[in-house]
């Protein structure tokens, strides 16, 4: 314990020394730019063509009090009509992938196989032939949070067929999609899915069965991406020669001070909100971490339940489970730090009960618009540096990482944040962390969940008023634009000029790699 704490105190002055030692760092040959989206935050079109409705359609439209504008998804910024455009905003960045998700909904309007949408189908095959058109790389995530409704009317993530449900709905989109898509990622953060959407209730299907239903569906999801990951390695890999990994949040934790109660309380938390995902996948041993399944065991017993609200993992199910991934798509954000209450207040049972934590902020720290989100860049290297030690240098690729702010082009603030969080990365990649690529949240303005329209994610603003919903470049735009081209992150670079075009020279290099 006191070893970590020791590390991690030094990991913080190497950060600190390293930006101050006016080295240029550059980002290594074959390290990918990207961005990403997620199809319920921008596609609209929430039943156009045959779409089905989805538990976020369903929630939304019965209560819109949930959504703290009281807007939607259903037209947002209206991807499903307007892709073209934004593989042009693709084209401008340089990128070299972009991350987007397949609406269950929209392929399969119940779920279930037997019905196909066409329609749906072939708005993602335009969309990633448009991208592959410009040697942009599809990197697709089979399920970013929109679940059909009627299978969620059966009980959703915490229903076990649910594990058979997204097989047959992925083997369908490895058979449409996966001659042309080398990248796949079977789940975005379960820790979103279950803790949010049944556990507290603060996203679809805002579901709140405290302390059993969370535990449930981190079950069934990891099961879930176990069976698609067998799946696509023995029919698939070799056919089609791509990846396919799990996307996790992995935010970085502190202890508040050195205090003993105080550094215990955030190692147990990293193993509540890291662990818990990560360990069954990347680690030697398979398994939810011992200290989880302790913890949750100790608390049930004192609860009153005969057994641990926590799921047991069979044999075959840890081995299953165990390696399936060749990447960790990792989602980095912020860092909070923790301190253990002097009594635990929270809710009987429940997660927060059992993970027993207090979370603040240094005062030092940068507040984006969205108030859980502050400016920490030394928590990324931090976070790299841990899942290095804790679980053998796994491959990643980092999937999102962004800040929020209000409308307005000039955004210096999102520009500060990126350059830090990247130099932070470049130090990373430095020390020996396998990190092949980075994708900025987001793309544009999106519909931010139960924060509607009122989050700006976007490296393009949009303007949510127009019919067209145009599309603007932001100052982080063109500063994103120049590291892309530069490999490097240049403090000193500021654009000339607001209007973004296709003849820069990322662009003019890629047509000469064409010839």
């Amino acid at each position: 314990m006191v070893y970590y704490w020791l590390f991690f105190l030094y990991c913080q002055l190497v950060v600190c020394l390293a930006w101050s030692d006016g080295a240029v760092r550059r980002f290594p040959p074959g390290f990918m730019f990207g961005v990403a989206s997620a199809a319920y935050q921008v596609e609209g079109g929430w039943d156009a063509d045959g779409k089905g409705e989805s538990m976020w359609d369903r929630s939304i439209h019965k209560r819109p009090d949930l959504i703290s504008d009281g807007t939607s998804g259903d037209v947002s910024t209206d991807s499903y009509h307007n892709y073209k455009r934004d593989v042009e905003m693709l084209r401008e960045l340089g990128v070299d992938f972009y991350r987007f998700s397949i609406s269950w909904p929209r392929v399969f309007p119940d779920g279930f196989t037997n019905n196909k949408n066409e329609a749906g189908f072939q708005y993602y095959n335009n969309l990633i032939d448009e991208l592959l058109k410009y040697n942009i790389e599809p990197m697709i995530t089979m399920y970013h949070f929109d679940l059909p409704q009627k299978l969620q009317d059966l009980g959703g993530w915490a229903n076990p067929l649910s594990i058979l449900w997204f097989e047959d709905y992925a083997r369908n989109l490895l058979e449409r999609y996966g001659s042309k898509v080398k990248y796949w990622i079977t789940f975005n953060q379960p820790n979103g899915i279950c803790m949010e959407g049944y556990g507290d209730g603060t996203m679809a299907p805002f579901v709140s069965v405290k302390g059993i239903a969370e535990y449930i569906c981190v079950k069934n999801v990891l099961l879930a991406h176990a069976r698609v990951w067998k799946m696509f390695n023995e029919k698939y890999r070799v056919k089609n020669k791509g990846s396919l990994g799990i996307s996790i949040a992995v935010n970085w934790l502190d202890p508040l001070n050195n205090a003993t109660e105080n550094v215990q309380a955030t190692d147990e938390y990293r193993e509540f909100t890291i662990g818990l995902y990560v360990n069954p996948i990347f680690s030697k041993t398979g398994d939810f971490p011992q200290v989880v399944k302790d913890i949750i065991a100790r608390n049930s017993k004192e609860q009153g339940f005969r057994k641990s609200r926590l799921p047991v993992l069979t044999s075959d199910e840890i081995s299953a489970i165990r390696g399936s991934a060749d990447f960790l798509a990792m989602n980095h954000y912020t860092t909070s730090l923790v301190s253990r209450p002097k009594k635990n207040n929270h809710p009987s049972p429940s997660f927060e009960h059992d993970a027993n934590v207090k979370l603040t902020y240094s005062k030092h720290w940068a507040v984006a618009k969205s108030p859980w989100l502050r400016s920490a860049p030394y928590g990324l290297y931090k976070a790299l540096i841990y899942l290095n030690l804790k679980y053998d240098y796994p491959y990643i690729i980092i999937t999102e990482n962004g800040w929020s702010t209000d409308p307005g082009l000039d955004d210096t603030q999102r520009v500060d944040n990126l350059r830090s969080y990247l130099n932070a990365l470049l130090l990373a990649i430095e020390d020996g962390a396998e990190v092949s690529g980075y994708a900025a949240w987001s793309l544009m303005d999106n519909f931010e969940w139960t924060a509607g329209l009122s989050e700006r994610f976007g490296l393009y603003e949009v303007d949510f008023d127009a019919a067209e919903k145009t599309r603007t470049p932001r100052k982080s735009a063109f500063v994103y634009k120049e590291i892309i081209a530069s490999r490097i992150v240049d403090e000193a670079f500021e654009p000339k000029s607001m209007q973004m075009t296709l003849s820069d020279r990322r662009m003019k290099m890629k047509a000469k790699i064409e010839l």
